[in-house]
């Protein structure tokens, strides 16, 4: 096992409930500062010493830098847990799902509007694996969407 996916199962198992909101709510400000106070009114958090102790959490896991200014910067973004089951674009997270059960989808459509117009066997089992392949993704994908923790 390299050094790297030992890192990867330590920030794993440190990087659960406040922590990992708190990581998660750093990956949606896009490389910008953020600080302590910020992080408290965001997510809630009951006094900004509770935003402190994941932040340094966080930095203490090679995560998050602390700034001259006092405030914090992701300067490194890890896939573990649910995370790995989801893109970032820009602020948003979304589902690696998606883009699978668009695609599909997307494909059965073609495949009806332009040869399923036959009965034939080939074409039964064809709009059945199809069918069964969009409804399986998208599940997933809904799953995935109501589950996630950010």
């Amino acid at each position: 096992m390299g050094s790297s996916s030992r890192d990867d199962v330590e920030i794993e198992s440190h990087l659960r409930g406040k922590t990992l909101l708190v990581y998660l709510f750093m990956l949606r400000s896009h490389g910008s500062p953020i600080g302590v106070r910020e992080v408290q009114r965001a997510l809630g958090f009951s006094s900004p010493s509770v935003a402190a102790h994941h932040l340094d959490k966080l930095c203490s896991l090679g995560l998050v830098e602390k700034t001259p200014r006092g405030e914090y910067m992701l300067v490194r973004e890890v896939r573990v847990g649910v995370l790995r089951f989801f893109i970032r674009f820009g602020r948003f997270m979304i589902p690696r799902f998606l883009f699978y059960s668009v695609w599909f989808t997307t494909m059965l459509i073609f495949y009806l509007i332009f040869y399923g117009h036959s009965l034939s066997i080939h074409n039964i089992v064809a709009i059945t694996f199809g069918v069964l392949a969009c409804a399986i993704l998208w599940y997933e994908t809904i799953r995935l969407w109501i589950e996630k923790p950010f």
